[in-house]
C-alpha cells in the first residue's frame, strides 16, 4: 500500500468532520435511514425548537466505523440505525454512551431499549409471514416453526441470511428454542425453499405474487409499500405464533455517541423523538409501528389487524447474533 493512502484517508476524514461540525444550536446525526424517512422529522423539530439538525446518511457499518475512527474528535452526536442487532454491535464497539432519561423510560417500553441505556427504539416493524391469497388459506398457517413442515416443501421464499433482519429473527428463535432445535428448524426452512434466496424483501413479496412460491417472511413495511402501490396485490400478512410467544418485532433506534459534542442537545432531541408528536410522524412515513404504545399506528398499518408481539427484549437479537450467523451457515441458509 502506498504510504500516501493513509494520509489521504486521514485528510478526507478531517475534511468530512469539518463539513458537518455542528454549532452550539445544532445536533449532528449519522443515519443509516435514507433522507426522505428522517428529514421531515428533523424539520419538525427545528420548526418547534429552532435547533438545526445536520445529518449524514450511509450504510450502518461505514457509519459505525467512522464514529470509531473519529474517536474523541467525533462530530456525530447521535447514531440512528435499524435493527437491534446493529445497535447492539455499536454498543459493543464502545462508540455509544448511556442516555439516562425519565422521559425516554416513560415513553418507550423496556423491551425496546438497551438495558445499558445506550440506545432506544423509535419505531417498530414486525417480521412476519406473508402468503398468496390465491393458493393459501389463512387456516393453513400457524407459526414460523411450521414453515419447516413438509406441507411447505417447494413453496417457501426467503431473503438472504446475510441480512441482519433474518439474523435477528434466528437469534430470537435460539433464545426461545435453544441452538439444536433452531438449527433443525432452519434446515427445514432451507429444504422447503422453492428458489434461491432473494436479496431483499420486496423480491420475496413479488415472488409470492407471481407464483414462484406461496409463503414468505418479510418486514411489514415492505409489504405496506407494495400494497399501497398496488391494492390488488394477491398477497396478505399473517400474524404467526399468536397461541404462544407472538410475532417477532424489531426496531429502528438511536444512540448517543461516546464523544458527542452536544450531549444535552442530543438528549433533548431523542426525548422529543420518543414523544407522541414525533412518534406519529416518524412511524407513519415508513408504515411502521410507533415504539411509544400511547401512539396509534396509521390507518394503513392498523388495517393489517392487531397482533400479539414477542415480549423478548430486542437486545437478544444482538446478544445472539454471532450464534445465529454460524447456525444459519451450518444450515445452508446463504
Amino acid at each position: 500500500m502506498s504510504p500516501r493512502k493513509p494520509l489521504l484517508a486521514a485528510l478526507a476524514l478531517t475534511l468530512f468532520a469539518g463539513s458537518v461540525q455542528a454549532a452550539d444550536d445544532e445536533v449532528v446525526v449519522y443515519s443509516s435511514r435514507i433522507d426522505e424517512l428522517i428529514k421531515p422529522v428533523f424539520d419538525a423539530y427545528t420548526a418547534k425548537t429552532g435547533v438545526k439538525i445536520k445529518f449524514i446518511t450511509d450504510k450502518e457499518a461505514p457509519l459505525m466505523q467512522r464514529i470509531k475512527a473519529e474517536g474523541q474528535n467525533g462530530v456525530a452526536d447521535l447514531l440512528l440505525t435499524v435493527d437491534a442487532g446493529n445497535l447492539w454491535q455499536a454498543e459493543q464497539m464502545g462508540i455509544l454512551q448511556p442516555i439516562k432519561s425519565d422521559i425516554i423510560d416513560k415513553n418507550i417500553p423496556p423491551q425496546y431499549r438497551a438495558s445499558s441505556h445506550d440506545w432506544t427504539g423509535l419505531s417498530l416493524r414486525a417480521r412476519t409471514i406473508i402468503y398468496s391469497t390465491e393458493r393459501v388459506k389463512p387456516s393453513e398457517l400457524s407459526t414460523y416453526e411450521a414453515l419447516a413442515d413438509k406441507q411447505w416443501e417447494g413453496r417457501l421464499c426467503l431473503r438472504t441470511a446475510k441480512k441482519v433482519y433474518n439474523q435477528s429473527l434466528t437469534a430470537t428463535l435460539i433464545e426461545t428454542h435453544g441452538e439444536a432445535e433452531t438449527e433443525k428448524l432452519v434446515k427445514g426452512w432451507v429444504s422447503n425453499l422453492s428458489t434461491d434466496v432473494f436479496s431483499d424483501d420486496n423480491a420475496v413479496i413479488q415472488a409470492v405474487a407471481a407464483g414462484q412460491c406461496d409463503v414468505g417472511v418479510v418486514n411489514t413495511y415492505y409489504y405496506g409499500r407494495l400494497h399501497k402501490a398496488d391494492p390488488k396485490l394477491p398477497v396478505k400478512i399473517f400474524w404467526p405464533n399468536q397461541g404462544d410467544r407472538g410475532v417477532h418485532v424489531n426496531l429502528s433506534g438511536i444512540g448517543l455517541t461516546k464523544h458527542a459534542p452536544h450531549p444535552e442537545a442530543a438528549k433533548k432531541l431523542v426525548e422529543w423523538m420518543t414523544g407522541e408528536e414525533a412518534q406519529k410522524l416518524f412511524a407513519d412515513i415508513n408504515q411502521e409501528f410507533p415504539a411509544n404504545p400511547k401512539v396509534k399506528p396509521s390507518d394503513e398499518v392498523a388495517a393489517w389487524g392487531s397482533f400479539k408481539a414477542d415480549s423478548l427484549p430486542v437486545e437478544v437479537a444482538g446478544k445472539r447474533q454471532a450464534e445465529a450467523i454460524r447456525l444459519m451457515d451450518r444450515a445452508g441458509w446463504n
